[in-house]
């Protein structure tokens, strides 16, 4: 449990490394099979279960605290591994593929909601290319190894499916083509996939997000590579910002293919203003003119409940649509977000893909739950920023240990009164 008593924010935050990137260069290094430095990296919960998914696959590991690398090589492979992915859907998903290109069979296994969310677009290519699957008590089982070809995959589920394939298919003994079926969602994963791909020496072909032609018989070349920082965590402190703290965000690349930049263009449109220094450092002003707007969430899911709570102070109506994904994440995010600002007295209507909420001046104190949900929790330690009262968050302390372990340490840093 944590108990905020509210007070406006001051000073800077050094923004946490890229979770997505930071997956991503872990499972690199793993596939260069050589040691490989990667430097700024936490050991969050989600990236500590790729680290030790990895370590199912041969790789062994130190982290320097101090200075944040990890240092990663690669040894035998057990020959049946069980794969413990914690409670990260990327993990997991990344994993499925790779484990079949490099084993005969594979376990794997998660906790919290992890097992039951979707994985029918890796059901429906094992059925079609003959591998043999089962998924009970919390286990997957699988028995088959990939082979080079073409898959069509649904895009409309996540883009952690197409990552995932997108790491095991050049490892394979012939070319493959990766077919989308729909419309790809949340493209900007799959330019960061590419993207750190392309820095460990792979090479894919994007025929405009609708196929990946993938040559195989590719290696992973090893490298020291440094993690950008994570706009996902920044846009609470902006948020925060544009609702009347003073806080600044470095550590930040203003370049960054990250979809989760897009924080800045919409705290914009609210009428609040962004101010940059050197590229690397961000901070949110308010306006006396913050007004509601319309965001479409479907590239942008982790946005959606730090959005929900800085448009719970913009003046109007603001919505957000196209976020029925955010049902099937580490909680019912739409469901969750709705019931707790609602607790906060928050005006907040949730549909089956959106959510539509009244700006209001102030909201109250209150006990809430964080839904054992980092984003959730986050969301609502901002938002007692500009509550009247103490607001109590239920599970926050445990939740946040899977992206942002620090977050409260950081809230305090910045003068927040944090029990």
């Amino acid at each position: 449990m944590v108990k905020i008593t509210p007070t406006p924010l001051c000073g800077t935050v050094n923004i946490p490394p890229s979770k997505s990137y930071a997956h991503r260069a872990v499972i690199s290094a793993l596939l260069s099979g050589e040691t490989t430095k990667i430097k700024n990296i936490d050991l969050s919960a989600d990236i500590l279960a790729t680290l030790n998914c990895a370590k199912q696959l041969g790789a062994v590991h130190k982290y320097t605290k101090s200075s944040k690398t990890v240092t990663l090589s690669r040894q035998n492979k057990p020959k049946s591994p069980l794969f413990d992915c914690g409670e990260s859907g990327s993990t997991l998903r990344f994993f499925i593929p790779i484990a079949m290109a490099l084993c005969d069979d594979a376990k794997f296994t998660g906790h919290g909601r992890l097992m039951d969310r979707p994985l029918d677009p890796y059901f429906e290519i094992f059925k079609e290319k003959g591998i043999a699957f089962s998924l009970e008590n919390n286990i997957l089982n699988i028995k088959g190894k990939l082979q080079p070809g073409t898959y069509t995959i649904d895009g409309t589920v996540s883009s952690q499916f197409i990552t995932g394939l997108l790491f095991a298919l050049p490892l394979l003994d012939g070319n493959s083509t990766i077919k989308i079926k729909g419309t790809l969602t949340s493209k900007a994963y799959v330019d960061i996939t590419l993207d750190v791909l392309n820095d460990f020496g792979i090479s894919i072909k994007n025929q405009n997000y609708s196929s990946f032609a993938i040559k195989g018989n590719q290696k992973y070349k090893s490298q020291t590579y440094t993690v950008e920082g994570d706009f996902s965590q920044a846009a609470f402190w902006l948020t925060a910002g544009a609702l009347g703290c003073n806080v600044s965000c470095s550590g930040l690349n203003t370049s960054s293919i990250q979809g989760d930049k897009e924080i800045i263009n919409i705290i914009k449109n609210t009428g609040a203003v962004i101010e940059t220094t050197n590229n690397t450092t961000l901070k949110a002003l308010p306006s006396s003119d913050m007004h509601g707007i319309t965001v479409d969430a479907d590239a942008i899911p982790d946005l959606v409940p730090i959005l929900a709570v800085l448009f719970c102070f913009c003046k109007g109506t603001s919505r957000i649509e196209n976020a029925g994904r955010l049902r099937i994440k580490e909680s019912d995010r739409l469901a969750a977000i709705t019931a707790e600002l609602k607790k906060l007295g928050a005006d907040i209507t949730e549909g089956e893909d959106f959510l539509e909420i009244h700006g209001k001046q102030t909201l109250s104190g209150s006990e809430t739950s964080s839904w054992n949900d980092h984003r959730i929790a986050m969301a609502l330690a901002v938002a007692a920023c500009r509550c009247e009262g103490k607001v109590i968050i239920n599970g926050a302390k445990k939740a946040v240990t899977k992206s942002y372990p620090d977050f409260f340490e950081d809230y305090k840093s910045l003068g927040g009164v944090v029990k």
